[in-house]
């Protein structure tokens, strides 16, 4: 038996519908209105690991690994892992770092592109 843990090269919360309906966290959401330069926290269940090293993107999930286009790159702060009652949650801060249109192309992998 191991130690789980999930490495994310994104971060992907709910749209914020699930917050006005209850059924999630507002940390659990993205912001109904993002601003470049802000900085917003997060929560995730179970234990996650982020990328602290530079700009990743931000996805709407719907769960089951159903994602969106990224809606903009940010930048993970900080981040650490607790337990409330039996269950593990990862939370965290990050910073909108640009805002993405739809069709943007702004991540190649997970690189940056060069002329963003």
């Amino acid at each position: 038996m191991g130690i789980r843990v999930e490495f994310n090269p994104d971060l992907c919360l709910r749209n914020i519908s699930e917050y006005k309906n209850g059924n999630r966290k507002k940390e659990e959401c993205i912001p109904e209105k993002l601003e470049v330069g802000q900085v917003y926290e997060f929560l995730k269940s179970e234990q996650r690991l982020y990328w602290l090293g530079g700009e990743l993107p931000l996805r709407e999930t719907k769960g089951g690994e159903v994602l969106s286009k990224p809606k903009a790159s940010v930048e993970i702060l900080e981040f650490t892992q607790f337990k409330e009652g039996e269950k593990t949650f990862t939370k965290g801060r990050y910073k909108i770092i640009k805002i993405l249109a739809e069709n943007d192309i702004y991540f190649e992998g997970y690189e940056l592109v060069k002329n963003s």
